[in-house]
């Protein structure tokens, strides 16, 4: 008898302290989740607006968001002709120095070559680069010189013989042939979305298109990369964003099945990549 009361303690016992550990383990909360600092650039004839919904969907999900607001765009009034590759990049510079810890820095078409000038200057201060169909180059090369590859982009074809892409080196400017804006930046977006790209539309600075950007393997080249692809682009054609990838060996590769402005169009998707990069 003795020893079956001896028996039934023991068991009492352990499965008070079980029962103990189980509560203490239950009230342990899960760690908190790791804010991230997003910067977002725009892309030529587009403005901060493109990014409204993606920025508020990463701010409920708790981190920070800069949208950085190039000059001669947007609100910004600054000449055309006076803006200039290194304008936009001290721009960016400007905005990141605000920002307490490393930054995961996303490019949107030009803004591919105003975020990779960026690395090349504050390495140490990017967690991640991220390409959203944007311009990837190579040190030497301009955002013109790569575009001028691009046999798919609507960019070099003309409608009843006049060009679609419109260069004015007497003012300085790049200009969309109008009745082509949503053709070339957003022929699935909804009819909303679509005024959204007219109402907004300004013509283009020419001279940070023309500037080659200098980059180096010890700088540039040690920030990890990821790449965005939009299949439907009409702009940075699917072929050109597959040589550009090739061409600097980015290891982590997305697609979406949008065109140019994937953020109006399916701006859940493109929030919900952004996190998966964050992660």
């Amino acid at each position: 008898m003795k020893k079956l009361i001896l028996i039934l303690l023991s068991v009492a016992t352990a499965t008070l302290m079980f029962s103990s550990c189980s509560k203490k383990n239950d009230a342990v909360k899960p760690a908190a989740p790791v804010v991230k600092n997003y910067v977002l650039v725009h892309g030529a004839w587009q403005a901060p607006y493109v990014w409204d919904s993606v920025k508020t969907t990463l701010i409920k999900e708790g981190n920070n968001v800069t949208v950085v607001e190039l000059p001669g765009h947007g609100s910004d009034q600054t000449v055309p002709s006076t803006i200039t590759l290194n304008l936009y990049v001290t721009t960016v510079l400007n905005a990141i120095s605000q920002i307490n810890g490393k930054v995961i820095l996303v490019g949107h078409s030009l803004g591919g070559m105003i975020i990779s000038s960026v690395a090349e200057q504050i390495p140490t201060k990017i967690e991640k680069l991220v390409y959203l169909s944007a311009y990837l180059p190579t040190s030497g090369q301009s955002l013109l010189a790569l575009a001028s590859t691009d046999a798919g982009s609507a960019l070099g074809d003309s409608v009843n013989n006049v060009p679609i892409l419109n260069i004015n080196t007497t003012n300085g400017t790049l200009d969309v042939l109008h009745n082509q804006i949503v053709n070339v930046f957003i022929q699935d977006g909804s009819t909303q979305a679509q005024n959204l790209v007219l109402q907004n539309y300004r013509i283009e600075p020419l001279i940070p298109f023309t500037t080659p950007v200098t980059l180096t393997s010890a700088n540039f080249g040690s920030v990890e990369k990821v790449y965005i692809k939009t299949l439907q682009d009409h702009v940075v054609s699917p072929a050109l964003q597959n040589r550009m990838i090739a061409a600097s060996n980015v290891k982590t590769v997305y697609q979406l099945n949008t065109s140019h402005s994937s953020f109006l169009v399916k701006p859940d998707s493109v929030a919900i990549l952004l996190t998966k990069i964050g992660q």
